[in-house]
């Protein structure tokens, strides 16, 4: 009995604790979570009373709202493109400051900083990098006799800028290759090196599979940010010209606070809630055909 109620208390105090974090998950977190599906049944303008509709946003996505298509079409095009683009930079600039080389902690911090320093600030720097006529891009261009396209304004180029302004900020992701690089263990690189193994040949077979876990772990995290892109489209383009970078996340936006549908936006982010989990879940179904785990004896 003595020990149930010590129990107790010591239950009581660590609830006591954690309290401010539950309170404020269930008022800003849950609350709306659970806020947000009920109201995707309903087709609600704020100005008016909410109406029940049922599956009706649902369905309207699918069968009758081309930009929403084209908001999915643009998100999947950047995710396959800028996201495999940027991983590759990132690993191959880990690769590189793995290296024993002069001044290393300052190349390392220069090359991660831009992943720090990100947001509105940086968004509105490469916004006037890719004006045409004074931007430093084509100013750039020009001095080796090439004229710069139109990037934010031609619909050409508009999606290809917002993907090369996203390798700006793989410095997070390199500092994660770079800790992986650094557990590799080097006794099965002195043994490679012995058997006559040379860079590439280890490169491919040692530290890329050491490396899978880190690489499975970065492009999860890659994916996720990439579907829920905004800022840039948002600053940079209003999802123009002619929605060619009209990403879903903008869309939800543009539904919830320019045209007042705030049901159909709610069935929009469960959508992308759905999108999100679904190929997260497919990309752990498959981890296990390619990812390695070094498991220790016993």
């Amino acid at each position: 009995m003595l020990r149930t109620r010590k129990r107790l208390r010591e239950a009581l105090v660590a609830y006591g604790f954690i309290s401010p974090w539950l309170i404020g998950f269930v008022l800003f977190m849950g609350g709306p979570i659970v806020a947000s599906l009920v109201l995707s049944f309903f087709r609600w303008k704020l100005i008016e009373p909410p109406v029940f509709v049922g599956l009706d946003n649902y369905v309207e996505m699918f069968t009758a709202d081309p930009l929403f298509l084209q908001s999915l079409k643009v998100t999947g095009l950047y995710v396959l493109i800028a996201i495999p683009a940027g991983q590759v930079l990132a690993l191959w600039l880990a690769l590189l400051l793995n290296q024993k080389i002069r001044f290393l902690g300052f190349w390392r911090s220069l090359f991660y900083l831009p992943s720090v320093i990100g947001g509105v600030a940086v968004t509105v720097l490469w916004l006037w990098m890719y004006q045409p006529d004074y931007g430093v891009i084509n100013s750039l261009l020009e001095l080796v006799g090439l004229k710069g396209p139109n990037w934010l304004y031609s619909e050409s180029w508009s999606l290809p800028a917002l993907m090369i302004k996203s390798l700006w900020s793989v410095g997070g992701s390199m500092v994660i290759y770079l800790a992986g690089l650094q557990g590799v263990p080097r006794e099965l690189q002195e043994a490679a090196q012995v058997d006559g193994a040379g860079e590439v040949q280890m490169f491919f077979k040692i530290t890329l599979p050491m490396l899978t876990p880190v690489i499975f772990f970065n492009v999860i995290m890659a994916i996720i940010l990439g579907i829920q892109t905004f800022v840039e489209p948002y600053l940079m383009t209003l999802g123009g010209p002619s929605n060619t970078t009209l990403f879903l996340g903008l869309y939800l936006y543009q539904a919830a606070f320019r045209f007042l549908k705030m049901g159909y936006a709610s069935a929009m982010a469960w959508i992308m809630f759905i999108i999100i989990m679904t190929v997260t879940l497919i990309q752990f179904k498959f981890s296990e055909r390619w990812v390695y785990y070094e498991m220790p004896e016993g």
